[in-house]
């Protein structure tokens, strides 16, 4: 079991060489992240979220040589793939659904198949703010990625969350 300042073995072995200019090392690195960004930025954009995922690795591949903590290297490709999501969502500037879930892979699909219907029917803003939460952002993390001021992220956050509720409660049992 790694402690909370010790990466997995992949990344252990990878990121200095990653960093040190190695491309292979760099590419095996970007395959290992893929699915974890792929998730953050179809919560966040969306359909729009595969133009996010490419965004955030390309800005994971330009960043990479001058990340300054490796062991904080998780919580770093989260805020660069959280920026870039937001990002992608606001320059392509439209309403999107989310994505089908497949019930393959999803043990509680039936769950996830009504959280993304709630979703869908929120704003673009709440439903941000909502995605920020679960992926572990604080308020002032929301404010920095959102260019909002913390107390609009704080109302919008209420808000949202109070909608969610209201529209979750007559789908549960």
């Amino acid at each position: 079991m790694n402690t909370a300042h010790e990466l997995p073995a992949p990344v252990d072995r990878l990121l200095p060489r990653a960093r040190a200019g190695d491309e292979q090392a760099m590419n095996d690195l970007l395959l290992h992240i893929t699915p974890y960004v792929t998730r953050v930025c179809r919560s966040v954009a969306h359909d729009n979220g595969s133009d996010a995922r490419q965004e955030a690795l390309l800005a994971i591949y330009r960043g990479l040589p001058g990340l300054r903590e490796p062991a904080a290297f998780y919580g770093w490709v989260r805020s660069i793939t959280v920026r870039e999501a937001v990002r992608t969502a606001r320059r392509l500037g439209r309403e999107t659904t989310s994505p089908e879930v497949d019930s393959r892979h999803e043990p509680h699909s039936l769950d996830a198949v009504h959280i993304n219907d709630v979703l869908d029917r929120m704003s673009e803003a709440h439903r941000q703010v909502l995605t920020l939460r679960v992926y572990g952002l604080n308020e002032v993390e929301m404010a920095e990625t959102l260019a909002l001021p913390v107390g609009t992220v704080r109302s919008r956050l209420h808000r949202a969350r109070r909608r969610f509720q209201e529209a979750w409660q007559p789908t549960a049992a």
